[in-house]
């Protein structure tokens, strides 16, 4: 006679459900090796690519973009699914180390320094060479810094608090500094900077993203987004008018988008600043309680 739980399910399924449950765990692990497998992907385009095959750089910008998608499935199928563990945490670091920081870093210098034409003075040709090294070697740093900053710490909170209810990042997550990154080579379609001036932006640009991943600054988390409840019509109307706007513009839409969240973050800083100095600071604690 077949044994039953209380349930009414035999005892000849149990075996089933953990094997099930432990292919559950894999999944996520999925999602991060297709991270790591686009980052070196996107190195190798990089190291290919030139003046004359500048689609090789297109090429590694959008396996960066790619990367991006895969790592915000592996972070979320893993918490709907409750499969979260020290090594899927581990493993995502490791690899946002690689396709958001090294391989966003080399693409950076080899796009809009390393191919620099030649100048009339050789010396500053050589020069904005290496403040492009220097540039994205900062923005290696940043970005691993900020990858161990956010696994040590606990309910972080941001300089600037915003909304209440609403989650926020403390300083620009790396997936967006390497997006950014990735946007705008997309936005060029490879084609490498051609001149000394535009090259001086770009590592300006380098220097601005360094410097938002290790500040203290709020960025949108987008984790208070519950994909699994019932959407109004007009959530769906928009998401499917982005994605068709990226299927047919992607170089300026994710352009857009992309410099769109690294400006928030600087104008959300802003703006708390300039409420600080237009309210008057209140009484110290101490007379405040003896006016009570």
């Amino acid at each position: 006679m077949e044994n039953h739980d209380p349930h009414g399910r035999r005892d000849e399924d149990k075996p089933n459900r953990r094997r099930m449950r432990k292919g559950m765990y894999v999944l996520p692990s999925l999602f991060t090796v297709a991270n790591i497998g686009a980052g070196y992907y996107a190195i190798s385009q990089t190291l290919q690519g030139g003046v004359t095959e500048p689609w090789h750089f297109d090429f590694a910008a959008k396996a960066i973009g790619f990367a991006v998608l895969f790592d915000g499935f592996d972070g979320r199928i893993a918490r709907m699914t409750g499969t979260t563990s020290e090594f899927g945490r581990e493993l995502d670091s490791l690899a946002d180390v690689i396709t958001f920081g090294v391989a966003p870093a080399i693409l950076a210098w080899m796009w809009g320094f390393r191919l620099l034409p030649a100048m009339a003075d050789p010396t500053m040709h050589s020069r904005m060479i290496q403040l492009g090294a220097i540039a994205t070697f900062l923005f290696l740093i940043a970005g691993a810094s900020r990858l161990a900053r956010f696994n040590i710490q606990v309910n972080p909170q941001p300089s600037n608090p915003g909304r209440p209810g609403r989650k926020y990042f403390v300083g620009m997550p790396i997936p967006a500094g390497a997006g950014v990154v990735a946007a705008a080579v997309h936005f060029w379609r490879g084609d490498p900077l051609d001149g000394w001036q535009w090259s001086a932006v770009w590592a300006a640009l380098v220097f601005a993203l360094a410097f938002l991943m290790v500040s203290t600054w709020r960025f949108y988390s987008f984790k208070d987004i519950n994909l699994r409840n019932r959407q109004p019509i007009r959530t769906v109307v928009v998401i499917a008018a982005l994605i068709a706007s990226i299927w047919f513009f992607s170089e300026y839409v994710l352009f857009f988008i992309a410099l769109t969240y690294m400006l928030s973050g600087v104008i959300a800083r802003l703006v708390y600043v300039l409420r600080r100095k237009s309210t008057p600071p209140g009484p110290p604690p101490k007379l405040k309680e003896a006016l009570q």
